[in-house]
């Protein structure tokens, strides 16, 4: 069992809610939701029951088609799980509540009722079919569960000390020297290619071999072309899902809709990519047309890039159809040598990073009428009225002109420029270079 910072979370709804709201986890497949909210319900209450719906009875899912009498829903529950509840010491978990959506609807009338607490977890929870015929209780709280971040994974791998170090180094605007810089690059090396998932974490804890930890990260990605054959028979969701890092590589300004599926445009399959969306498999960045601090105002929907939930699961993906004998891309990554055509690895953990730390994922493309193509700001954050425009880049610094041209175009804009990169520290000129293991703490005010 791994710490995880939304156990923090749970607390605050705990000590802030009393009783007054449930709360619904989401988060992707495997993610780790029932995990942390069993261990946050064997140390927070006096007692339990966590109902399965993936497992459930008939007889316990139909409980809940009828809450005119609760008293007679908690004692068949106590019956059935063979666990007594205590009045604002106990807490019900429905996990997986998207397969028993009269569970969630129910939400209202248990929160109403205010004896015990509750939480729900679930993936596909906004997917059209699991909210079908049903009110959405108002009483939900609902926070997202994300994969292990690179802090995360530190203190699963026994490191306390480093990311509160590295927030000091940051702040000061400091470099951490050669030698710990080659380490820390290492270390997130090794992050990106295992990735955030707990299981291949616990994988590569247990057994220290590549080959297992891509293992179970293909069960993963297996799991996912099962969700997406249920929610699409088509198989448009998985051919979409496949060609991310096709597309990414591409180095194009959107995601190219008709070359993955033919006769359709991005405009024609807005509600398959939400549905991609609600799976929190993927990101979305979508084009601001005016990049200012309200960009959620100009985005463009047809106009967007897609990346991965996490990292190691990219980094799977990217070669799924090849047997891990062939998988360069481990020992490439691991020993510096990711070659340049790999670049968007670091791009997808950027986005992944800055979605986990709260921000919406935002870029803009604007026309170099020097060359007739196209400048790119990979992405934008919004900070005090203003914005602050990041480049990637997967070696080091020599050239941004993308930066340099936003710039000049939007300076009265911008609050502070970014270039993440793999080097030290450093600033060249007006732009703050940050090594990609420091990107979390941009987000900071």
């Amino acid at each position: 069992m791994y710490k995880r910072k939304i156990y923090d979370r749970l607390l605050e709804w705990k000590r802030e809610s009393e009783g007054r709201s449930a709360l619904l986890i989401e988060g992707a497949r495997r993610v780790g939701k029932s995990t942390i909210v069993t261990e946050f319900a064997e140390k927070e209450y006096d007692s339990y029951i966590l109902i399965d719906f993936a497992v459930a009875s008939r007889e316990v899912r139909e409980l809940f088609s009828d809450v005119s009498d609760l008293n007679y829903i908690f004692l068949q529950l106590q019956l059935q799980y063979r666990a007594e509840l205590f009045e604002r010491r106990s807490l019900l978990i429905f996990d997986e509540v998207q397969l028993c959506p009269q569970a969630r609807q129910a939400i209202k009338f248990l929160v109403k009722d205010g004896r015990y607490d509750y939480i729900e977890t679930g993936s596909l929870i906004s997917i059209r079919r699991n909210v079908k015929d049903i009110l959405i209780p108002s009483e939900e709280r609902k926070i997202n569960m994300y994969p292990m971040d690179f802090e995360e994974f530190l203190w699963a791998i026994g490191d306390t000390v480093t990311i509160p170090i590295l927030k000091q180094v940051f702040e000061r605007r400091q470099p951490v020297g050669e030698m710990l810089h080659r380490r820390l690059m290492r270390t997130f090396r090794l992050y990106m290619l295992i990735g955030g998932m707990p299981q291949a974490v616990e994988e590569y804890i247990s057994t220290n071999n590549f080959r297992r930890v891509d293992a179970v990260k293909r069960d993963i990605l297996n799991l996912y072309e099962d969700d997406f054959h249920k929610i699409d028979a088509t198989g448009r969701l998985s051919l979409l899902f496949d060609a991310i890092p096709a597309q990414l590589n591409k180095n194009a300004s959107r995601y190219q809709v008709s070359s993955v599926l033919a006769n359709e445009r991005a405009d024609t399959i807005l509600e398959l990519i939400s549905e991609m969306k609600d799976s929190k498999t993927v990101i979305a960045a979508y084009h601001a047309n005016d990049p200012n601090a309200g960009m959620a105002n100009s985005r463009d929907l047809s106009r967007f890039k897609l990346f991965l939930a996490d990292t190691g699961l990219f980094t799977t993906l990217v070669f799924k159809d090849r047997d891990f004998t062939e998988n360069i891309i481990y020992e490439k990554l691991l020993s510096d040598k990711l070659g340049a055509n790999l670049g968007y690895l670091y791009e997808n953990v950027v986005a992944q990073i800055l979605t986990a730390n709260g921000s919406g994922l935002y870029y803009h493309t604007f026309l170099n009428p020097a060359s007739r193509h196209n400048y790119e700001i990979d992405f934008l954050l919004a900070k005090r009225n203003k914005i602050c425009p990041i480049e990637v880049k997967s070696s080091g610094y020599k050239t941004h002109a993308s930066l340099d041209a936003f710039s000049e175009k939007f300076s009265d804009r911008i609050l502070e420029k970014y270039l993440i990169y793999t080097k030290d520290m450093c600033r060249d000129k007006d732009i703050l270079c940050v090594p990609v293991y420091m990107t979390q703490f941009i987000m900071y005010p």
